[in-house]
Parts: structure tokens; C-alpha cells; sequence
């Protein structure tokens, strides 16, 4: 296995692509180290530091991407908006993989089509910025730019960037799939015991009962297939589950990116699935360069300011051989925006043939702040952006092959609306993320619910 750091040249030595070639184009959201020779060190360590996934993990991933492509699939994206390493720990970690189960048994059943799980964690540890400074009450500092990069804390120790927090990402990424494998491997996921999966708090949710007797169809369909066949259904008994993360910190991304052996070309292995921010896809800048050159399935955030013309250069850069499974657009437009932005790109991409699987983040389009000052998001305005979708899509000839949520398994108050009634008054009652609001338990489960409705209402 050859390593990004060791074996590949330096920028400028004339080859077309290397995991460093990123390097000598312009970058955007880099944290600022003060000790080059440090972050040299904690690289080179990196590099040599086992992968976090295989390479055919990996390409079990594509080859599922290509059935979304083809409309025999529909992908799950889900988890935290950043994650924090004080919530690397058991309960926090089994409460997201358990959402994230019932939403795809929930849309298995009402949609008619096998799930691609992909959780939203183990990596998501950094995050982009809008200003490169923070100050408070006349003191500037770097902004916090996540746990792999710096602190949250207010001093200059803590919002100087650390080369040893990579290490620490690595470290609590490797645990966190670590004890997704194990659990799933044990039959956490197993289709038999679905009530494995139940969260305490929500016993009383509106939606319990619905999802209850979702639960008990499933278990008895199992049964009378085991007894007319006479055999147990092994396969039932665990799934498939994949990572992503935000490949933001280039330097990161590039210690973790080799050549393996009987596999042609550069896996990034620190996760099956990073994609693309809308702050950083750039055609003329790094993080285009670097993920054009790696064999992973991508992701790249569309936002309103994407023109037709851009999408379709991104759609010849990252995916050149037009290979389905390759290339997700995850788009965030905004219930407001999205009958304006989505057609187009929509249309021009289906006239040139262009293989992209649709996802919808229908999550950052629709951030709004409070009276109050506070960051939040409304149920509603998610909930239509998703209908729209589906709707210009398949009008376009095409279909939603995913969806993208910010969610959480603890129960808190950070979007408003749903059946469970959150208002602007309950937001402080147990608002905890330090970055973007998330739907709760309750209202992921909602969600699913109506989304498979959705499907089902395209499925016929």
C-alpha cells in the first residue's frame, strides 16, 4: 500500500494528479498552522497510520450509488452537522446508527426499495467558516473551525490550529466505526428484533403507533417467509452501513489517500463517502483538484448561486467517464429558491446524459435565526423543499435518489414544528449543537414517515 505522504512527488514536478497536487491550486477554509514542521510530523504519522475503511467497502458503495442512479435504490444520508469529541461514547453513537435504521425501515416499506445507509459521522469533525476571525468584547481570535482543527474555547490556546487534533480525529473516527461494525455485526440491525432500535422518550410520540404496527407487519412477512421456505433469512440478520464526512481539511484527506494492492488508482480511506461543500467547489480551486483524483463515490453541496454551465463542467471534471454511482449532487436550495434553482440543472444535465444521482438536503436552505437571536429550521419549510423535489425532478424525467438530514438522537429542541409541536419558545428549552440546528428523534421519524409516502405515492 502506497501512502500520500512517503511515495507521491511534491506540487510541480509535472505528473497530472497526486494526492498533493491540490497543493498548487487555490484553497479555501485551511486552517492556518504555525508550525509547518509539526504538521509535517503528524501527517507522516497519519500516513502510516492503518485505513479506516477498504477499498472494497468502498466500491460496494458505488456499485449500490449506481442502483440510486437507476432508481432501484434510495440513499439515507444522516447524522450530526459537526461532531464533537466529547461525543465519541456509546449511547450517543448507537442512538444515531438506531435513527438512522428506523428511517431506512420505514422507507424500505413505504417506498419499495432497498436503503443505502450512510451516517453523517465518524469524520465529520470539522466544518467551514464565514469569517476567519471571531472577536469578543474587543478581542479577535480564529474562528473555531471543529474539533480536529482547534477548540471551542475563547483563548488563543484554544483557537490556535493543533496538528495533533488530526491525530485525535483519526482516533475517535477509527473508534466510532469500530463500534458501528461490532454492533451491527452482533445483529443490532437485525430485521427479527427491530425493537432493539426503540428510544425510550418517544414512546408517547404521535407516531409511535404507526411505526409500531410498520414493525409488526415487517416481523410477521419475515416469518411466513422463513416457514414457507424452512429456513432462517441469514441475510436479515445484519446491513450494510457507510460512512461520510465533509472532505474540508485537505491536508487530512491526502494522509489518508493510497493505492492498494490489485486495485488500480487512489482510495481516500478515511471514509466510503466525503463530498464537497458549497463553500469549496470551486472548479479553479483544491478541493475540485484533490477529489477529482480519488476512486471514492463523491459528493458535491449545490446552492443557488450554481449555474447550469457550472454544474455541467463539475459533472466533466469529477466524473469523466460518466460512470454512475460517481458523482452525488446534494442539493440545497431552499423551499423559496428550489422551484427557481432545481429545473435547470436538472434539464441540462439530463440533455447531455450526464449520470448524477439527486439528493436533497432540504436541511441548510432553510436555516433561518429567531427574534431571539437563535439559529433554527422549520418542519414545514423541510418538508416542502422534499415534495418540490420530487416533483421537478421527476417532471424532468428523473427522480430524488436521496435525501441529507441533520439529525440527533437526543431529544432536542432545534427546529420547530412537527407533530410533536416544537415552537420558537421551546428552543432554549434543550438547544445543544454548537453549529447548525438538527431534527430530533421525533421529528426524523415524522419525517421518514412522510417521506415514504412520498415514495410510495412515486413508486405507483
Amino acid at each position: 500500500m502506497q501512502s500520500a505522504v512517503s511515495s507521491i512527488p511534491e506540487p510541480g514536478s509535472g505528473s497530472d494528479w497526486s494526492p498533493v497536487s491540490w497543493q498548487k491550486k487555490p484553497t479555501a477554509q485551511q486552517p492556518a498552522y504555525p508550525d509547518s514542521m509539526e504538521l509535517k510530523r503528524v501527517l507522516a504519522q497519519l500516513a502510516d497510520l492503518p485505513p479506516l475503511v477498504t477499498s472494497w467497502e468502498i466500491e460496494n458503495l458505488k456499485s449500490q450509488l449506481a442502483d440510486a442512479c437507476r432508481g432501484e435504490r434510495f440513499l439515507l444520508q444522516g447524522g450530526d452537522c459537526s461532531e464533537s469529541f466529547a461525543d465519541c461514547e456509546s449511547s450517543a453513537i448507537a442512538s444515531k446508527l438506531k435513527i438512522l435504521l428506523q428511517m431506512s425501515l420505514v422507507l424500505v416499506q413505504g417506498g419499495k426499495k432497498r436503503v443505502i445507509r450512510i451516517g453523517r459521522f465518524a469524520g465529520q469533525y470539522a466544518k467551514p467558516r464565514s469569517a476567519e476571525t471571531e472577536t469578543r468584547d474587543g478581542v479577535t481570535l480564529p474562528c473555531y473551525r471543529g474539533d480536529m482543527v482547534n477548540r471551542s474555547g475563547f483563548s488563543p490556546s484554544d483557537r490556535t490550529p493543533n496538528p495533533e487534533l488530526l491525530l485525535r480525529a483519526y482516533e475517535r473516527s477509527g473508534l466510532t466505526i469500530n463500534f458501528i461494525r461490532a454492533l451491527i455485526e452482533g445483529g443490532f440491525a437485525d430485521l427479527h428484533h427491530p425493537e432493539y432500535w426503540n428510544l425510550g422518550f418517544v414512546a408517547n410520540s404521535p407516531n409511535a403507533a404507526e411505526y409500531m404496527r410498520m414493525v409488526e407487519s415487517i416481523g410477521e412477512s419475515l416469518r411466513f417467509m422463513e416457514i414457507l421456505t424452512g429456513a432462517v433469512m441469514a441475510d436479515i440478520n445484519r446491513v450494510d452501513f457507510f460512512t461520510s464526512h465533509e472532505g474540508l481539511l485537505l491536508y487530512y484527506e491526502q494522509a489518508q489517500t493510497r493505492t492498494v494492492p490489485r486495485r488500480p488508482g487512489w482510495y481516500n480511506l478515511s471514509t466510503h463517502f466525503p463530498w464537497i461543500g458549497e463553500r469549496t467547489r470551486d472548479l479553479n480551486g483544491a478541493h475540485v483538484e484533490y477529489f477529482r483524483g480519488i476512486a471514492n463515490p463523491i459528493g458535491v453541496k449545490i446552492g443557488p448561486s450554481l449555474t447550469p454551465d457550472e454544474a455541467l463542467r463539475l459533472t466533466d471534471v469529477l466524473n469523466p467517464a460518466n460512470e454512475p454511482g460517481r458523482l452525488t449532487f446534494i442539493h440545497r436550495f431552499g423551499a423559496a429558491q428550489v422551484e427557481r434553482c432545481l429545473p435547470p440543472l436538472a434539464e441540462n444535465l439530463r440533455r447531455y446524459g450526464k449520470q448524477v444521482l439527486w439528493c436533497c438536503d432540504p436541511m441548510h436552505g432553510n436555516t433561518e435565526t429567531t427574534r431571539d437571536g437563535i439559529k433554527t429550521r422549520r418542519f414545514d419549510q423541510i418538508l416542502k423543499e422534499l415534495e418540490s423535489s420530487f416533483r421537478i425532478l421527476q417532471s424532468c424525467g428523473l427522480h430524488l435518489g436521496g435525501v441529507h438530514f441533520e439529525l440527533s438522537g437526543d431529544n432536542v429542541t432545534e427546529c420547530v414544528g412537527g407533530a410533536s409541536g416544537i415552537t420558537e419558545a421551546d428552543l432554549s428549552r434543550a438547544y445543544r449543537s454548537q453549529l447548525d440546528p438538527r431534527l430530533n428523534y421525533e421529528q426524523a421519524m415524522e419525517m421518514a414517515l412522510l417521506l415514504a409516502r412520498l415514495m410510495a405515492q412515486n413508486h405507483r
